[in-house]
């Protein structure tokens, strides 16, 4: 039994060693992980060295990262709720509420460039996603392509082949020695190749009615894209932030940008505090 137990000790004992080997005290890396390509942003390829970390970053989200456990799932992604009130035409005005809403796709993206900028260390980056489907309850009350629409019920929507470029914006701080990107923003734009929506109980249960403008919809998707670009903007947005917000208090920067500087060197030193 104290054998046993001698062993037991051993084997706990070495597992929180190697785990301190690559975290800190305070939930962080402390060596470069295998999944991510170290890239000097004085190199003149860094562009494209920081497009293959960048991938492998996403990659390696659809496994896991190893330790960080506030990411429960990338691909599908899940959302409590989003509320969006748009009206920036004749044609469009809009509340919409989405609610447990459940995004496929992520898992598939492929990164066409990455781009760090060296007066604030701000990010460029422009991805595709072959497939990006979008499942949850609504709730809408306004009008889309001139049709009156006050409903609740399901909504799909399935884009194909949509590019999306992200705009990020950076605040570095330090954490244990290290250069760490506080994610202050995140927005995007996008392309798509096409758009099928449904959104059941658009009228109450008049079915005939709900079918038709369904059909309309799907006949017109690049107008209802339009009508729906701050919709699905947003929810690409809160995706993003929330993932890149996580990720990067986990990871240092220095091992995305291994000559990143520090924050006194990007900022100046502050300045005392009066007493």
């Amino acid at each position: 039994m104290s054998v046993h137990l001698e062993r037991s000790w051993i084997v706990m004992g070495l597992l929180a060693l190697a785990i301190s080997l690559v975290r800190g005290d305070d939930g962080f890396l402390t060596e470069p992980p295998d999944y991510i390509k170290e890239c000097r942003i004085a190199d003149k390829n860094f562009v494209n060295c920081s497009t293959q970390s960048i991938q492998q970053l996403f990659d390696k989200l659809n496994d896991g990262i190893p330790g960080l456990t506030s990411i429960k799932s990338f691909d599908p992604f899940h959302l409590n709720r989003i509320r969006i009130t748009q009206g920036n035409s004749n044609a469009i005005n809009l509340k919409v509420e989405l609610a447990n809403v459940k995004i496929v796709g992520f898992g598939h993206t492929h990164v066409l460039e990455s781009q760090v900028f060296k007066k604030d260390y701000s990010w460029k980056t422009t991805f595709t996603l072959p497939v990006m489907k979008l499942k949850g309850d609504y709730s809408l009350f306004g009008r889309i392509l001139l049709i009156p629409l006050n409903g609740r019920g399901q909504v799909f929507l399935d884009a194909d082949n949509m590019t999306v470029t992200m705009h990020t914006k950076t605040r570095l701080y330090s954490k244990g020695g290290f250069s760490f990107y506080n994610v202050t923003n995140c927005r995007v734009d996008f392309k798509i190749d096409g758009l099928k929506s449904y959104f059941s109980n658009l009228f109450n249960g008049n079915k005939q009615l709900e079918d038709s403008t369904n059909k309309f919809f799907n006949d017109n998707w690049r107008m209802l894209a339009d009508a729906l670009y701050t919709v699905i903007t947003q929810t690409i947005e809160d995706i993003l932030l929330d993932v890149l917000k996580k990720i990067f208090h986990y990871i240092p920067a220095n091992y995305f940008v291994s000559d990143i500087p520090t924050p006194e060197q990007l900022y100046g030193k502050a300045k005392p505090k009066p007493k």
